[in-house]
């Protein structure tokens, strides 16, 4: 199984504490040494980090921890490998192109049998059951929709999530940038910080933010995990098949059919 992380913000906001706490899970205390990528979204671009190895040894996953980029909508993953060798192509999260918009995935779980479902416009670079889920998703948005106008996609996703979480594990955060979709199949909880801000905690890595320090009154946060990150904090729970979804920082009600 993986991790994932996420987080919508109201302002560019760097996600260098709540990422600390994630590449731990990556090789240290946590088994998930199989590969780790983060993609942080910048406007209408995406700026994306991956690499085939365990995040808490990679030299690129401190640098990022390090760096503070600012960004609205950042989704993160730290994978253990259970479909599709250790390799580049297959290291989450996925990015492609749809209505002009970057679209970002990443799962944790298993999805078997899920490559039985038919693509057409969108194909797989590498060989997992996550990638081949995500261009499904997409196939099924462009189909749906193929002019791309503002016509919602919450509840095409809701129903397609819905129909992968059958086949198995479906725990997944997805992004076009303003809205963070997270879809609870087994585990998947979400912090929503704002005035007043506290003191963290991380669960994993000895580090403690005092977020008032940081943030100015108007700031909302929201940091969505596989795990709760850190000790001090009470996270909210997703209940196995809710699709909560985020939109500048605060979480939102999917938008009707």
């Amino acid at each position: 199984m993986c991790e994932l992380l996420g987080m919508s913000a109201n302002v560019p906001t760097d996600i260098c504490f709540s990422f600390g706490g994630l590449i731990r899970r990556g090789g240290a205390t946590g088994p998930h040494r199989d590969g780790w990528g983060i993609t942080f979204y910048e406007g209408k671009g995406a700026r994306t980090f991956l690499e085939p190895k365990a995040a808490s040894s990679s030299d690129i996953a401190r640098l990022v921890e390090q760096y503070p980029i600012k960004s609205k909508t950042v989704i993160a993953h730290v994978r253990r490998a259970n479909c599709g060798p250790v390799a580049l192509e297959n290291t989450h999260p996925f990015t492609r192109e749809l209505w002009g918009e970057n679209w970002t995935f990443a799962h944790n779980g298993q999805l078997k049998g899920v490559k039985k479902k038919r693509l057409s416009y969108y194909r797989p670079v590498g060989t997992t059951d996550s990638e081949h889920a995500f261009c499904w998703i997409l196939d099924g948005l462009r189909r749906r929709n193929p002019r791309g106008s503002k016509h919602t996609a919450d509840s095409f996703l809701k129903n397609a999530l819905d129909e992968l979480n059958e086949l198995g594990i479906c725990n997944v955060l997805l992004t076009n940038g303003k809205k963070l979709y997270a879809y609870c199949s087994t585990e998947i909880c979400f912090i929503t910080r704002q005035a007043p801000f506290g003191e963290a905690v991380l669960v994993d890595k000895d580090w403690q933010v005092d977020f008032k320090k940081e943030t100015s009154r108007k700031d909302v946060v929201t940091i969505i995990a596989t795990r709760p990150l850190t000790s001090n904090e009470h996270w909210d729970v997703l209940f196995p098949g809710e699709l909560k979804v985020f939109c500048d920082g605060r979480p939102k009600k999917a938008s009707p059919p």
